[in-house]
């Protein structure tokens, strides 16, 4: 089925449609979800209350621009209303989306496992503006009126967050990836 046929059918309320487009688009989007949750759990409650958006809203897309970025940015606001209802004054991300290539090499994925890791270490501020800025491409001031920030909150927040990767990139190289550092 064609994307045209696929989001003509989500638009009929068609349900072999709805799961399809489901099936074809919520890998990536459950990535982009773990990117703002530490918790599978929680990452996987925004992805369906997401979709469940994409599908309610569907009648909005009109064509213009790419349905995936379209579903992409109803999954990102369905993250940060999930984090504004649940810690109303943390604010900051680290942005560390998906691959964009369609097939994944052995070492991607080993790669993006290791920056899942790394992103579940920041606080919930620091992931969710990295997040946005590096991963989803927002420009700051976009960020500070997603999350009711200042600007400036957004900037520090980020070389935060850059400052706390590269420490903890420099304490797992210093341990290395074969042996646990009790270990070593």
């Amino acid at each position: 089925m064609t994307e045209k046929e696929l989001i003509r059918g989500c638009q009929q309320k068609d349900r072999q449609a709805q799961q399809l487009a489901y099936d074809r688009y919520s890998p990536k989007m459950f990535g982009v979800c773990k990117r703002y949750f530490r918790n599978s759990m929680e990452a996987e409650d925004a992805l369906v209350e997401g979709f469940f958006k994409v599908f309610t809203k569907i009648d909005q897309f009109h064509g213009q621009g790419s349905f995936e970025g379209w579903i992409r940015r109803i999954i990102v606001n369905e993250a940060l209303m999930v984090i504004r209802k649940r810690k109303p004054t943390e604010h900051g991300p680290e942005p560390m989306e998906g691959d964009a290539r369609t097939t994944l090499t052995v070492e991607d994925e080993l790669e993006a496992a290791d920056i899942l890791r790394l992103l579940d270490k920041l606080p919930t501020g620091y992931r969710t503006i990295f997040n946005l800025y590096v991963i989803e491409g927002y420009k700051h001031r976009e960020i500070a009126e997603l999350l009711n920030i200042s600007i400036n909150t957004s900037k520090s927040q980020l070389i935060l967050a850059k400052k706390r990767m590269r420490e903890l990139v420099t304490e797992q190289n210093q341990v290395g990836p074969s042996r646990p550092a009790d270990l070593r």
